[in-house]
């Protein structure tokens, strides 16, 4: 015999299906905002500029879309690794430090199994993307991740540990120099760019590591802060983007050459000064004059570009 659904019944078949997707977007935004708070995907920011300012100095014509999609997408997977290594690697170590006790693995909100899927996510993103730019970058593309392997590790015996932070970032435009010219030649205006990108990441770092000035001590990890002190090492701070500054006026006086490009030059000057004048304001310095940074010289290097 049929049997006619009530209405009472619709309506209950209609709220579980409400409450079960519900439970399903739920869990979708909970997932993806761990994994965004697990790889600060932000922060790519900081290098996304540089990857493509790298292109544009590698490039003989116009890049197609095509090439300017795969290099982003390269870059997430890279930073994707490069934030999952640290965070694994430096789990035991966040646990005991009250400033990043809160992290995702240290406290439990991720486990190791799900950072080792991210990493592995990650991998196959960034290798995968190498290889459809060329066969010349994914036989390259091994070296960042020695890099970002490497990096974590320095603090334990070196306080050098600041130039990790800053060769690892100088790989975006390195490698967007190459995906837009497969080859050496020509290279020097990159290798400009990544000197700058070294010594300006050593220089930011050490600002971001006066957070941890007590903490490091206790633990006997090395920076210049827990080294030298705060104030000495704010000392060299000053004198890497000093020496950062240089290296990009050196690229701007030898391949930019128009002095359309000078506001910019000035302004990354400029706002190196500020974030050292506001370094104990380390969420400005660090944050968010360093996430508009990266833009400015973009800017100048594209002006050089479009004006060649």
């Amino acid at each position: 015999m049929i049997r006619f659904s009530s209405g009472r019944d619709v309506l209950d078949s209609k709220l579980n299906f409400v409450y079960i997707f519900s439970n399903c977007t739920i869990n979708q935004h909970t997932a993806l905002k761990k994994f965004f708070d697990f790889v600060k995907i932000e922060h790519t920011l900081f290098t996304l500029p540089l990857i493509y300012s790298g292109v544009l100095l590698g490039m003989q014509e116009l890049p197609s879309v095509r090439l300017l999609l795969f290099v982003l997408v390269s870059a997430v997977g890279a930073r994707t690794i490069a934030f999952a290594l640290n965070r694994i690697i430096d789990r035991d170590i966040d646990k005991r430090n009250p400033r990043t006790a809160m992290r995702e693995l240290p406290s439990g909100n991720m486990t190791l199994k799900e950072a080792l899927g991210v990493l592995i996510a990650g991998s196959a993103i960034y290798f995968g993307s190498a290889a459809l730019i060329s066969s010349f970058c994914l036989m390259l593309s091994p070296i960042p991740l020695v890099i970002f392997t490497v990096y974590p590790y320095m603090k334990r015996f070196t306080a050098l540990a600041h130039f990790g932070v800053g060769l690892g970032m100088s790989m975006a435009p390195l490698g967007g120099y190459f995906a837009a010219s497969p080859s050496f030649d020509n290279i020097v205006p990159a290798v400009l760019l990544c000197l700058f990108t070294v010594f300006w990441g050593a220089g930011f770092d050490i600002i971001y590591a006066t957070l941890d000035e007590d903490f490091d001590r206790k633990e006997r990890l090395y920076s210049f802060v827990s080294r030298f002190g705060r104030k000495k090492a704010l000392v060299w701070s000053s004198f890497f983007h000093l020496v950062a500054f240089a290296c990009l006026a050196f690229l701007f006086f030898t391949t930019i050459r128009t002095w359309y490009a000078t506001p910019f030059l000035l302004l990354t000057g400029g706002m190196l000064w500020i974030e050292q004048r506001k370094a104990s304001n380390v969420e400005l310095a660090f944050f968010r004059i360093n996430a508009g940074l990266g833009f400015v010289v973009f800017a100048m290097i594209v002006t050089g570009a479009v004006v060649r």
